[in-house]
Protein backbone atom coordinates (compact mmCIF):
# COMPACT_ATOMS: atom_id res chain seq x y z
CA UNK A 1 0.00 0.00 0.00
CA UNK A 2 1.60 3.38 -0.85
CA UNK A 3 1.61 6.05 1.26
CA UNK A 4 1.27 9.72 0.14
CA UNK A 5 2.93 12.19 2.01
CA UNK A 6 0.95 15.08 0.66
CA UNK A 7 -0.90 16.89 3.09
CA UNK A 8 -3.01 20.38 2.56
CA UNK A 9 -2.05 23.36 4.48
CA UNK A 10 -5.40 24.92 5.91
CA UNK A 11 -3.74 27.98 8.03
CA UNK A 12 -0.45 29.30 8.69
CA UNK A 13 0.87 32.11 10.57
CA UNK A 14 4.59 32.99 11.36
CA UNK A 15 3.99 30.98 14.69
CA UNK A 16 2.06 28.10 13.61
CA UNK A 17 1.02 26.29 10.75
CA UNK A 18 -2.22 23.96 10.30
CA UNK A 19 -2.51 20.89 7.92
CA UNK A 20 -5.05 18.41 6.89
CA UNK A 21 -2.91 14.70 7.16
CA UNK A 22 -4.26 12.22 4.73
CA UNK A 23 -4.37 8.47 6.03
CA UNK A 24 -1.61 6.50 6.60
CA UNK A 25 1.08 9.17 6.82
CA UNK A 26 2.50 8.57 10.31
CA UNK A 27 2.71 11.75 12.06
CA UNK A 28 6.28 10.96 13.94
CA UNK A 29 8.79 7.84 13.20
CA UNK A 30 8.04 5.19 15.76
CA UNK A 31 11.67 3.46 14.21
CA UNK A 32 14.18 3.85 11.93
CA UNK A 33 12.34 3.84 8.59
CA UNK A 34 12.14 5.25 5.19
CA UNK A 35 8.74 6.10 5.13
CA UNK A 36 7.73 9.67 4.93
CA UNK A 37 6.10 11.02 7.93
CA UNK A 38 4.27 14.32 9.00
CA UNK A 39 7.28 15.77 10.56
CA UNK A 40 9.54 15.09 8.09
CA UNK A 41 7.54 16.98 5.31
CA UNK A 42 7.15 19.55 7.81
CA UNK A 43 10.65 20.25 8.48
CA UNK A 44 11.14 19.88 4.54
CA UNK A 45 8.55 22.82 4.04
CA UNK A 46 9.81 24.89 6.74
CA UNK A 47 13.23 24.19 6.26
CA UNK A 48 14.19 28.16 5.97
CA UNK A 49 12.56 28.80 9.49
CA UNK A 50 14.45 26.11 10.99
CA UNK A 51 17.24 27.52 9.50
CA UNK A 52 16.81 31.11 11.04
CA UNK A 53 15.24 29.46 14.54
CA UNK A 54 12.68 28.03 14.26
CA UNK A 55 11.17 24.68 15.11
CA UNK A 56 8.87 22.17 14.07
CA UNK A 57 7.00 21.31 17.15
CA UNK A 58 3.58 18.78 16.33
CA UNK A 59 0.69 19.71 19.09
CA UNK A 60 -1.77 17.03 18.42
CA UNK A 61 -0.73 13.53 17.19
CA UNK A 62 -3.19 11.44 15.28
CA UNK A 63 -2.83 7.67 14.46
CA UNK A 64 -0.90 6.96 11.32
CA UNK A 65 -4.84 6.17 10.24
CA UNK A 66 -6.57 8.95 11.25
CA UNK A 67 -6.81 11.58 9.04
CA UNK A 68 -7.23 15.37 9.48
CA UNK A 69 -6.29 18.37 11.29
CA UNK A 70 -2.92 18.48 12.82
CA UNK A 71 -1.37 21.81 14.65
CA UNK A 72 2.50 22.43 14.82
CA UNK A 73 4.13 25.46 16.37
CA UNK A 74 7.08 26.76 14.02
CA UNK A 75 8.47 28.59 17.57
CA UNK A 76 9.37 27.45 20.71
CA UNK A 77 7.23 30.43 22.51
CA UNK A 78 4.36 29.28 20.65
CA UNK A 79 4.92 25.47 21.50
CA UNK A 80 5.25 26.75 25.04
CA UNK A 81 1.95 28.22 24.75
CA UNK A 82 -0.16 25.59 22.96
CA UNK A 83 1.63 22.92 25.38
CA UNK A 84 0.25 24.69 28.59
CA UNK A 85 -3.46 25.58 26.54
CA UNK A 86 -3.49 21.33 25.74
CA UNK A 87 -2.61 20.82 29.68
CA UNK A 88 -5.29 23.61 31.10
CA UNK A 89 -8.17 22.07 28.29
CA UNK A 90 -8.86 25.01 26.06
CA UNK A 91 -8.49 22.86 23.25
CA UNK A 92 -11.86 21.92 21.51
CA UNK A 93 -11.35 18.42 19.25
CA UNK A 94 -13.97 16.69 16.95
CA UNK A 95 -13.62 13.97 15.00
CA UNK A 96 -16.21 11.89 12.74
CA UNK A 97 -16.53 8.45 12.70
CA UNK A 98 -18.38 5.64 10.16
CA UNK A 99 -19.02 3.15 13.09
CA UNK A 100 -20.95 0.17 12.78
CA UNK A 101 -24.93 -0.17 13.29
CA UNK A 102 -27.41 2.53 14.01
CA UNK A 103 -27.25 3.66 17.69
CA UNK A 104 -30.76 4.05 19.33
CA UNK A 105 -28.95 7.52 21.05
CA UNK A 106 -28.78 11.42 19.22
CA UNK A 107 -26.44 12.08 22.10
CA UNK A 108 -24.11 10.14 24.19
CA UNK A 109 -21.77 10.89 26.81
CA UNK A 110 -19.21 7.67 27.95
CA UNK A 111 -17.39 8.33 30.83
CA UNK A 112 -15.17 5.06 31.37
CA UNK A 113 -12.06 4.96 32.67
CA UNK A 114 -9.16 3.55 30.06
CA UNK A 115 -6.18 1.37 30.54
CA UNK A 116 -3.77 -1.16 28.74
CA UNK A 117 -6.05 -4.49 28.52
CA UNK A 118 -2.33 -6.41 28.78
CA UNK A 119 -2.19 -5.06 32.49
CA UNK A 120 -5.04 -7.04 33.08
CA UNK A 121 -6.29 -9.93 31.02
CA UNK A 122 -4.71 -12.12 27.90
CA UNK A 123 -4.33 -9.70 24.97
CA UNK A 124 -2.45 -10.49 21.77
CA UNK A 125 -2.00 -6.46 21.32
CA UNK A 126 0.46 -4.96 23.55
CA UNK A 127 -1.09 -1.44 22.92
CA UNK A 128 -4.84 -1.78 23.07
CA UNK A 129 -6.70 -0.45 25.32
CA UNK A 130 -9.83 -1.24 27.62
CA UNK A 131 -12.06 0.14 29.70
CA UNK A 132 -10.78 -0.70 33.62
CA UNK A 133 -11.97 0.74 36.63
CA UNK A 134 -8.61 1.23 37.58
CA UNK A 135 -7.42 3.21 34.19
CA UNK A 136 -7.11 6.68 33.75
CA UNK A 137 -10.67 8.96 33.12
CA UNK A 138 -11.76 9.53 30.24
CA UNK A 139 -14.99 11.03 28.77
CA UNK A 140 -16.58 11.41 25.67
CA UNK A 141 -19.59 13.07 24.11
CA UNK A 142 -20.90 11.28 20.65
CA UNK A 143 -23.67 12.73 18.89
CA UNK A 144 -25.24 11.26 15.35
CA UNK A 145 -25.19 12.67 12.75
CA UNK A 146 -26.58 10.02 9.96
CA UNK A 147 -28.14 6.38 9.77
CA UNK A 148 -27.62 4.64 6.67
CA UNK A 149 -27.12 0.75 4.90
CA UNK A 150 -25.64 -0.70 2.17
CA UNK A 151 -25.52 -3.73 0.08
CA UNK A 152 -22.54 -5.74 1.28
CA UNK A 153 -21.76 -8.29 -2.08
CA UNK A 154 -19.42 -10.41 -0.43
CA UNK A 155 -22.26 -11.20 2.38
CA UNK A 156 -25.72 -10.25 0.16
CA UNK A 157 -27.02 -8.60 3.38
CA UNK A 158 -27.98 -4.86 3.82
CA UNK A 159 -25.48 -3.27 6.21
CA UNK A 160 -26.24 -0.99 9.01
CA UNK A 161 -23.87 1.97 9.11
CA UNK A 162 -23.94 5.71 11.25
CA UNK A 163 -21.46 8.57 10.84
CA UNK A 164 -20.75 9.81 14.83
CA UNK A 165 -19.05 13.17 15.53
CA UNK A 166 -16.94 12.38 18.46
CA UNK A 167 -15.54 14.83 21.01
CA UNK A 168 -13.14 13.89 23.66
CA UNK A 169 -12.95 15.40 26.50
CA UNK A 170 -9.67 13.85 27.63
CA UNK A 171 -7.12 12.43 25.64
CA UNK A 172 -6.06 9.18 25.99
CA UNK A 173 -4.45 6.50 23.46
CA UNK A 174 -7.51 5.36 21.15
CA UNK A 175 -10.05 6.96 23.23
CA UNK A 176 -12.51 7.19 20.58
CA UNK A 177 -12.35 3.80 19.17
CA UNK A 178 -12.82 1.96 22.70
CA UNK A 179 -15.36 4.18 23.57
CA UNK A 180 -17.48 3.44 20.33
CA UNK A 181 -16.80 -0.10 20.25
CA UNK A 182 -18.29 -0.38 24.05
CA UNK A 183 -21.17 0.91 22.76
CA UNK A 184 -21.45 -1.56 20.31
CA UNK A 185 -20.79 0.46 17.27
CA UNK A 186 -16.99 -0.23 16.58
CA UNK A 187 -15.34 1.93 13.82
CA UNK A 188 -15.18 0.59 10.50
CA UNK A 189 -12.19 -0.35 9.23
CA UNK A 190 -10.76 -0.91 13.10
CA UNK A 191 -8.31 -3.87 12.89
CA UNK A 192 -7.93 -3.87 17.00
CA UNK A 193 -11.39 -2.59 18.27
CA UNK A 194 -13.81 -3.79 15.04
CA UNK A 195 -14.48 -7.37 14.33
CA UNK A 196 -12.14 -9.55 15.97
CA UNK A 197 -8.14 -8.22 17.16
CA UNK A 198 -6.84 -11.24 14.95
CA UNK A 199 -7.36 -8.96 12.04
CA UNK A 200 -4.57 -6.80 13.34
CA UNK A 201 -2.37 -9.77 13.52
CA UNK A 202 -3.17 -10.83 9.94
CA UNK A 203 -2.53 -7.44 8.33
CA UNK A 204 1.19 -6.86 10.66
CA UNK A 205 2.20 -10.72 9.12
CA UNK A 206 0.59 -10.31 5.84
CA UNK A 207 -0.57 -7.31 4.84
CA UNK A 208 -3.70 -5.77 3.46
CA UNK A 209 -5.63 -8.82 1.77
CA UNK A 210 -9.24 -9.44 0.32
CA UNK A 211 -10.11 -11.74 3.63
CA UNK A 212 -9.05 -8.34 5.36
CA UNK A 213 -11.16 -6.28 2.90
CA UNK A 214 -14.10 -8.47 3.01
CA UNK A 215 -14.13 -8.58 6.90
CA UNK A 216 -12.94 -4.84 7.90
CA UNK A 217 -14.94 -3.50 4.44
CA UNK A 218 -12.33 -0.28 4.32
CA UNK A 219 -8.35 -0.52 4.24
CA UNK A 220 -7.99 2.00 7.30
CA UNK A 221 -10.02 3.09 10.52
CA UNK A 222 -12.59 4.92 9.72
CA UNK A 223 -11.65 8.59 11.87
CA UNK A 224 -11.02 11.75 10.85
CA UNK A 225 -10.14 14.88 12.32
CA UNK A 226 -12.78 17.55 11.60
CA UNK A 227 -12.25 20.50 14.08
CA UNK A 228 -9.71 21.87 16.14
CA UNK A 229 -10.21 25.19 18.32
CA UNK A 230 -7.76 26.30 20.88
CA UNK A 231 -8.62 29.51 22.90
CA UNK A 232 -7.14 32.86 21.79
CA UNK A 233 -5.40 30.87 18.68
CA UNK A 234 -7.54 29.69 16.26
CA UNK A 235 -10.61 26.85 14.95
CA UNK A 236 -10.26 25.10 12.11
CA UNK A 237 -12.07 22.51 10.51
CA UNK A 238 -12.08 19.56 7.72
CA UNK A 239 -14.32 17.92 5.46
CA UNK A 240 -15.27 14.51 5.68
CA UNK A 241 -12.12 13.20 2.99
CA UNK A 242 -13.15 11.31 -0.15
CA UNK A 243 -12.40 7.72 1.02
CA UNK A 244 -15.01 8.39 3.59
CA UNK A 245 -17.17 10.51 1.47
CA UNK A 246 -17.85 7.78 -0.82
CA UNK A 247 -18.15 5.11 1.76
CA UNK A 248 -21.49 7.08 3.38
CA UNK A 249 -22.66 7.76 -0.36
CA UNK A 250 -21.39 5.30 -2.50
CA UNK A 251 -20.90 0.93 -2.65
CA UNK A 252 -18.67 -0.97 -0.81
Amino acid sequence: MKVSSDFRIVDETNDYIVVDKPPFLLTHPTKPTTQPTLLNELRKLLAFEMINAGQVSIINRLDRETSGLVLAAKTSRMARKLGLLMQKRRVTKEYLAVVWGWPDWKTKLIDAPLDRQGKHRNSAIWLKQAIHQSGAAAQTRFQAELCFSKTNPAATTEDKFALIRAIPLTGRTHQIRVHLSSLGHPVVGDKIYGPDEQLYLQFIERGWSSELQQKLLLARHALHSSRLAIEDVGDWTSPLPGDLTEFCSGGL
